[in-house]
């Protein structure tokens, strides 16, 4: 038999009963959800009890246990909960861990994006020819069968068409579809997972659609699998941004996409690592670059692509920004773009009252939830320093860490606001997103006026930095696009 029919174990969708035992699946994400809740009941209470000192010591103690065992968990899960590990595994995830030990978690899940291991080159051969249909010469003229990069669901290798185009092709690890898609029938496996992440991590409870949630992460990672819809989210993007000053979405080669095979554009730049090490003022415009993109499609086009993760931007040295990676996009109503922009621009305008009516006209908050119209501006306000500055603001590491902090800790300064905001299921992943941007450009320590580029946003003003310049003139002089 080949390695095609019985792929190794590291991909072997029936390993670990993962198709055959959805209840042994369950019963320890239940088992750990409901211990690390009484231990964080326990936590409570002990820390009233004992001097600060001491009480730091038990809450380390406490989330460094709690990340190893949420991690071993995940990463032995091989489907859907490894996968949700890997979407939520940013700061941002950990809604109800103090911002202190989100760093714990983050390193204990960081192995659920950096150990997978790569297919042996017969191995990606055989996936990649009966998924074309041909011989790998037939459609390339070249092929580099060490991959590129490797991760959870595919990996990458660079090859050569018979035209001379330079080409990154992804090719999917044979037996983690029907991996996910078995775990993804189990309709509380997800929602046990989020249970676990939303409210095991602390004795307050949050209003929070837990099963609305894990519908909509659960489609979110189906849709990852199928690399056509991937194709096609990336075309689309590409069409909007074809000829854009700055922001660049490789083409893709759609005849040599099938739905475990993804042929694009080979895109060569600085990795995030290398950015980093640039001079300041290059980190300021990529800064500004991933932030124009990310908010400027939603704006525009009611879209995200919502893996916000540093490896998925290529760094030039113009200034510019190659995006990677569509699996993972998340489409809104133009309806649910007008109400978080309502809210924002309130916000803008310094309108408490107009915030507070915005967001209860948007489902956020009830008119008689015991909250008061200043504790819904402040969680909003505060939480978006960077855009209410009237002159360049410098986003560092700092500034981030308080913002996930005011936005999502249930100890933190917004803890009753948070407490009763009612979050459409369809927005499970918007907060991840925020603060995932955030998170991506803290590190390039990005200086921009930010305030100018909400003004353009919300006050139709004309743009201010160069960039906005640039934008604005590929636009036609209009805050609309070219392309809708």
């Amino acid at each position: 038999m080949s390695d095609f029919e019985h792929p190794p174990d590291a991909f072997d969708a029936s390993d670990d009963g993962i198709v055959g035992g959805r209840m042994r699946r369950t019963v320890p994400l239940v088992g750990l959800t409901a211990r690390t809740a009484g231990e964080a009941v326990v936590l409570g209470l002990r820390t009233k009890l004992t001097d600060a000192d001491r009480a730091d010591a038990y809450r380390a103690e406490f989330h460094i246990r709690a990340a190893e065992r949420y991690a071993d968990l995940l990463g032995r899960s091989k489907g859907a909960l490894m996968k949700a590990g890997q979407l939520l595994s940013l700061p941002a995830a950990t809604l109800a861990v103090p911002v202190e030990f989100r760093s714990v978690y983050a390193a204990a899940l960081s192995c659920l994006r950096d150990d997978a291991p790569p297919m042996p080159p017969r191995l990606a051969r055989e996936v990649l020819e009966h998924e074309l249909g041909c011989r790998a010469e037939s459609a390339f003229a070249e092929f580099d069968w060490q991959p590129l990069a490797a991760a959870s669901i595919g990996q990458v290798h660079a090859a050569r068409l018979h035209d001379g185009r330079s080409v990154a092709v992804k090719i999917q690890y044979p037996g983690v579809a029907e991996a996910i898609v078995a775990d993804l029938k189990n309709t509380e496996l997800l929602a046990t997972f989020i249970s676990l992440i939303a409210g095991g991590l602390s004795s307050q409870k949050l209003s929070f659609d837990i099963r609305g949630a894990a519908r909509e992460l659960g489609t979110r990672i189906a849709e990852e699998l199928d690399y056509r819809l991937e194709a096609a989210n990336q075309a689309e993007f590409a069409y909007y941004y074809r000829g854009h000053p700055f922001i660049h979405i490789p083409e893709v080669v759609l005849d040599l996409c099938t739905p475990r095979v993804l042929t694009q554009e080979l895109v060569r730049g600085l990795s995030f690592d290398e950015a980093l090490t640039a001079e300041q003022g290059l980190r300021d415009q990529w800064g500004e670059a991933i932030y124009r993109f990310v908010y400027g499609t939603y704006k525009r086009h009611c879209l995200f692509n919502a893996d916000p993760h540093p490896g998925n931007y290529v760094f030039h040295e113009d200034g510019s920004v190659s995006c990677l990676d569509f699996g993972c996009v998340k489409r809104f109503r133009r309806d649910q773009v007008e109400a978080m922009d309502a809210v924002v621009s309130e916000c803008f305008r310094n309108n408490v009252r107009g915030t507070w009516r915005a967001c209860v006209e948007a489902g956020f908050f009830r008119s008689t939830d015991p909250v008061t119209p200043e504790e819904v501006f402040d969680f909003w306000r505060q939480d978006w320093a960077m855009l209410w500055a009237e002159r360049p603001f410098r986003i560092t590491p700092d500034y981030v860490a308080k913002r996930i902090e005011r936005r999502c800790s249930p100890s933190g300064p917004s803890a009753n606001a948070l407490r009763y905001f009612a979050m459409d299921p369809d927005y499970t992943l918007m907060g991840r997103i925020e603060i995932g941007i955030s998170v991506t450009i803290a590190p390039l320590r990005a200086r921009v006026h930010w305030g100018s580029i909400a003004a353009e946003e919300f006050d139709a003003a004309a743009p201010l930095t160069a960039m906005g310049k640039r934008e604005h003139a590929f636009r036609g002089g209009s805050g609309s696009g070219k392309r809708l």
